[in-house]
């Protein structure tokens, strides 16, 4: 499942496109009340709410091996988020993962994924074209299994184990939706807090999935 387009809200529509332009390289276009970035294969389209609530989760895929190039090119640019000290992280059981967080415009908690089950080679050097698609977004949800099933009746199936009452990945290592409820924090942070906000999600498919 991979996420091909996202429509989300921000409060702060200048300074997510000033960042993702000057601190990410990202070609971005800029229009009234919206800003569109593109992220290797994926578009996210940010529309202007002043009242938007909450914090969004939105993770970068990288090529497998390109970690340490990849944390050495984002440090400079934003502040990596940590937990306890620690600013790397291996993902859950079964994700065979690599992560590391940091600050994102409006307070998002933004990632860097390297996900190991992908053949993608790592790269010389490191720069925003090894951004190579948008393969997370966090979703708050009022009931988080009652989204999973619903979401299961069009094939899009937990990811990794049993989705669990308050937090469900689902859809696959191409791209997922991480279910939460409202109020909970984006790890590894415990203050940007989840909220329910419209957003849409285009996957391959043909899905387009409305929150």
């Amino acid at each position: 499942m991979e996420i091909l387009h996202a429509v989300l809200r921000t409060r702060e529509l200048s300074e997510t496109a000033d960042y993702y332009e000057h601190r990410l390289g990202l070609h971005v276009v800029r229009e009234p009340g919206e800003v569109t970035v593109a992220a290797g294969s994926t578009v996210l389209v940010f529309h202007d709410d002043a009242d938007s609530p909450g914090f969004h989760h939105i993770a970068f895929t990288i090529p497998t091996g390109s970690f340490a190039a990849a944390r050495a090119w984002i440090e400079p640019r934003t502040s990596l988020l940590d937990l306890a000290g620690e600013v790397e992280f291996e993902g859950p059981p079964r994700w065979n993962s690599r992560s590391l967080y940091f600050d994102g415009p409006a307070g998002s908690v933004l990632e860097l994924i390297e996900r190991r089950d992908l053949a993608t080679a790592a790269p010389g050097g490191f720069g925003p074209e090894q951004l190579l698609c948008v393969s997370e977004i966090g979703v708050a949800v009022p009931d988080v299994l009652a989204a999973a099933r619903d979401l299961g009746d069009t094939g899009i199936r937990p990811y990794a184990g049993e989705p669990g009452e308050s937090f469900a990945p689902v859809g696959d290592v191409h791209g997922l939706l991480i279910l939460v409820t409202p109020g909970r924090p984006w790890f590894p942070t415990r203050t940007r807090l989840a909220a329910i906000s419209p957003i849409k999600v285009s996957t391959t498919g043909g899905r387009v999935l409305r929150f």
